[in-house]
């Protein structure tokens, strides 16, 4: 199955046509889409968005580009909601020392909390890494040592040592648009020399449209033809990748299991 395993449809870019475009995903052939919340707002627009759709899943985090504005009891409020419904994991969450103006001790304060709730339910986590990559790893191996729930690496970008170290830790490394652009060499040579069971696919709609699409806001529909591009450059079949793939979302996110099959 093809999964988009990061879109955030609840993007205000989407207000116009949100519907018209979850259903050009469909048609397109995208099986299954896992929508991260970013904040405590966001918590009810992706359950609302995916109630009653079985191959739309949701999953609750406080992104770290969102932390200035959290409020106190914001990471109780995630355990109340992470027990009340049936989330795939806790995400999107990490840590982001690109951007500068965000403390990044208020930042991993809050990572470590959400990784914590994660850890006391056995939940899965998705991870937003930039410019983070060992910082993130210190923080897993602390919290969850070397038997944690796992998750995925969203938009990885770093090193190929880092990512083996993710991939001990039980966890799959997220490659969507950036990785069809020409220029971005090492993302290309990562996905090429990486076991075909560590990736897994995503689009981070609206953000990061692939080159095809360069300039445009990206969706959800855009998928099929980004795998395509990733088989091209590993020298496999599209079909091959997209079943690796899908199996792959499967095993590092158990709660897609219920998810729509074809």
């Amino acid at each position: 199955m093809l999964i988009d395993t990061h879109c955030h449809l609840d993007a205000f870019e989407f207000d116009a046509d949100r519907i018209a475009m979850i259903e050009r995903a469909r048609r397109a052939g995208v099986g299954c889409m896992v929508l991260p919340a970013v904040d405590r707002d966001g918590f009810g627009r992706v359950r609302a968005l995916c109630d009653g759709q079985a191959d739309l899943r949701f999953a609750l985090g406080i992104h770290p580009l969102f932390v200035p504005a959290a409020r106190a009891d914001d990471v109780d409020r995630l355990a109340m909601e992470l027990d009340a419904h049936d989330v795939v994991a806790v995400g999107e969450i990490g840590l982001d020392f690109f951007v500068s103006d965000i403390d990044p001790e208020l930042q991993e304060w809050y990572f470590v909390a959400q990784l914590k709730l994660a850890r006391e339910r056995g939940l899965p986590v998705l991870l937003h890494v930039r410019r983070s990559q060992d910082r993130i790893l210190k923080h897993l191996r602390a919290v969850f040592g070397r038997n944690g729930p796992g998750g995925i690496a969203h938009a990885f970008n770093g090193s190929r040592q880092q990512a083996d170290e993710f991939i001990k830790l039980g966890f799959a490394l997220g490659f969507g648009g950036a990785v069809t652009w020409q220029r971005a060499l090492n993302l290309r040579r990562l996905v090429t020399e990486l076991p075909l069971e560590s990736i897994v696919l995503e689009t981070d709609a609206p953000d990061i449209p692939p080159e095809f699409a360069a300039g445009e806001r990206n969706e959800p529909a855009n998928l099929p033809r980004i795998a395509q591009v990733i088989a091209g450059i590993r020298g496999i079949a599209t079909d091959e990748l997209i079943a690796a793939t899908g199996a792959n979302a499967r095993r590092v996110l158990p709660r897609l299991a219920s998810a729509y099959i074809e």
